[in-house]
C-alpha cells in the first residue's frame, strides 16, 4: 500500500508522537475523503494539537473511529499486543504504518538496517562510510526522523529500522541487513517467536541482498539459506583476523583499532557496514584508504559506550542505550582486561538474566551494581559467582557514588542496565543526564 492509494479513503491515524504528527500530514497531502488522529493515551486533551495538524485531523481517543477507517495507520509505539489491535484485526481493518507507505515508494533506494542489537552504530557507520568515498545519502527511521518526514528525492537512504517498524513492512529495501537476533521487547511483540518473525519481517519481500552477521548463530541459522544472503564476520565475507579487518579476498584493510569504537563487537558492526557497500558496487579493497580515515573520523553515538571525563582518573561510560542484557555482555567485553563495575537495573519485563550470569561466569573479578526495578533480581540471578561483587543500591546516583568507592585506580564504571529506562526516569535521555550530573557531583573536588 503506498501513500497515494489512500486517496479518497477513510483514513485513521493512532498514535500523536513523532511518527503520528507525520504521518497525519503526510496522509493529508494525499486527499483521503476523511482523516482522523486517534490518542488512546489518556492524556489526549492535553496534547498541542493545533494548526495544520488540528486543520487536517480531528483528534479523538475513541476506538470507534479506528473501527469504521478504511486503513489504520499505526505508529511504532502502539504494540501488536494492544487490545485493540486484536479488535481491529478481527473486524478486518487493514493496519499498516507510516515506516511501510514511505517504503512502498523508496524500497530501490533504501537499506534498510535492523537487529537486537548494534543496529544503531551500523546504519550511521553505512551512512558515514557511504558519504566518504562519494556516495551521499540521507540517514532516517528510528535515530528520531520519521521516514514520512525524510525529503522524497535522496539518491540514498540509510535507515535504522525497529522491530515495531519491520513488523508491518510489505516491501523489503533493495539491502537489507541484520546485525543481531535475541530476546527483545516480548511484551510488545507477544513473545519470542512473533518477536523474531515481526523483525525479520524486514527480508520477508525479495530484497536484492540480505547483509547479516554470521556470527550470530541465532540470525545466521535463519538467514544464510535465504536468497541473496551475504554473510559478514565469517571467512567467505568480510571479517577480523586477529586485530585487523580482512576482505573476503584474504586481504587486510586495515587494523581494527582504526575504529573510533571500543569493543570487538563494534568491529564487527564495520565488517557488516563493508559488506554493504561491497553489495552497492563499491570496491572496499582499492577504497581502503578512504575507509580507514572514515573509521577513524567516525563519531560515538550518544549513549553507546560513550565515556565521560572525571578527573579521578576512573572512566565513567554512559551505555544507557543497552537495554537487554545480551547488549550488556558486549559492553563488558569492551572493556575486558581493566578493573570494571557494572551499574544495572531498570523497568522490570520478567528477562531471564541468566545469559548475563553465564557470561560473567567465565570472566575475571568484577563488581555489579543493581539499582530499581530489576536491579535486585539481577544481583540475586549472580549469587554463587565467587568472583562477582554483586550488591543493590538505592538509585542511580548512589551507585555512582557506591562505584567511586569500590573501583580501584584506573578502572571503569559502565552504566549498562540491561534494561529500558521507564519507571525510574522519563526516558533514556533522562537516565543518561542522571548519570552525568550524579558523576559531576561525587567528583574529588
Amino acid at each position: 500500500m503506498r501513500l497515494a492509494d489512500l486517496r479518497g479513503r477513510r483514513v485513521a491515524v493512532w498514535g500523536t508522537g513523532r511518527e503520528g504528527r507525520a504521518a497525519v500530514l503526510a496522509v493529508a497531502a494525499h486527499q483521503p475523503a476523511d482523516l482522523v488522529a486517534v490518542d488512546d493515551s489518556g492524556n489526549f486533551l492535553s496534547l498541542p494539537w493545533e494548526g495544520p495538524l488540528a486543520a487536517a485531523a480531528p483528534l479523538t481517543d475513541r476506538y470507534e473511529a479506528l473501527a469504521a477507517a478504511d486503513v489504520v495507520v499505526r505508529s511504532p509505539g502502539i504494540p501488536q499486543t494492544h487490545p485493540w489491535m486484536r479488535e481491529l484485526r478481527a473486524a478486518g481493518v487493514p493496519v499498516t504504518q507510516g515506516t511501510a507507505l514511505w517504503m512502498a515508494d523508496h524500497a530501490d533506494r533504501t537499506v534498510g538496517v535492523t537487529g537486537s542489537k548494534g543496529k544503531s552504530t551500523t546504519s550511521s557507520l553505512i551512512s558515514h562510510l557511504l558519504t566518504a568515498v562519494g556516495r551521499p545519502n540521507v540517514y532516517g527511521g528510528n535515530i528520531g526522523v520519521p521516514l514520512l518526514d525524510l525529503p522524497g528525492d535522496a539518491e540514498r537512504y540509510v535507515l535504522e529500522l525497529s522491530s515495531y517498524q519491520c513488523s508491518d513492512l510489505t516491501d523489503s529495501p533493495e539491502i537489507a541487513v541484520l546485525t543481531a537476533l535475541f530476546p527483545e521487547h516480548l511484551d510488545a511483540h507477544g513473545g519470542e517467536e512473533n518477536y523474531y518473525r515481526d523483525k525479520l519481517n524486514l527480508i520477508a519481500h525479495g530484497p536484492k541482498a540480505i547483509i547479516y552477521n554470521a556470527a550470530d548463530a541465532r540470525l545466521a541459522k535463519r538467514v544464510r539459506d535465504r536468497p541473496g544472503a551475504i554473510p559478514a564476520n565469517d571467512p567467505a565475507g568480510f571479517h577480523l583476523d586477529g586485530d585487523d579487518v580482512v576482505a573476503p579476498d584474504g586481504t587486510v584493510l586495515f587494523p581494527r583499532s582504526a575504529l573510533n569504537l571500543p569493543g570487538r563487537h563494534n568491529a564487527g558492526n564495520l565488517c557488516v557496514a563493508l559488506a554493504v557497500l561491497t553489495s552497492l558496487g563499491i570496491d572496499c579493497v582499492e577504497r581502503a584508504d578512504d575507509l580507514r580515515e572514515a573509521a577513524r573520523d567516525f563519531e560515538p553515538l550518544p549513549h553507546r559506550l560513550a565515556e565521560i571525563a572525571d578527573p579521578s582518573g576512573l572512566t565513567f561510560v554512559d551505555d544507557t542505550l543497552a537495554t537487554s542484557p545480551h547488549a550488556t555482555t558486549h559492553a563488558i567485553d569492551a572493556y575486558e582486561g581493566k578493573p570494571l563495575t557494572v551499574i544495572v537495573g531498570g523497568n522490570d519485563r520478567g528477562v531471564d538474566y541468566t545469559v548475563l550470569r553465564d557470561h560473567l561466569e567465565r570472566l575475571d573479578a568484577i563488581t555489579v551494581l543493581g539499582i530499581p526495578d530489576s536491579g535486585p533480581r539481577i544481583v540475586d540471578a549472580l549469587k554463587g559467582l565467587d568472583h562477582v561483587h554483586a550488591e543493590v543500591v538505592d538509585d542511580l546516583a548512589a551507585a555512582v557514588r557506591r562505584a567511586r568507592e569500590l573501583t580501584p585506580a584506573g578502572g571503569v564504571v559502565l552504566l549498562s542496565p540491561g534494561a529500558p529506562s521507564y519507571g525510574q526516569f522519563r526516558n533514556f535521555e533522562h537516565r543518561s543526564a542522571v548519570y552525568v550530573e550524579a558523576i559531576r557531583e561525587s567528583a574529588p573536588s
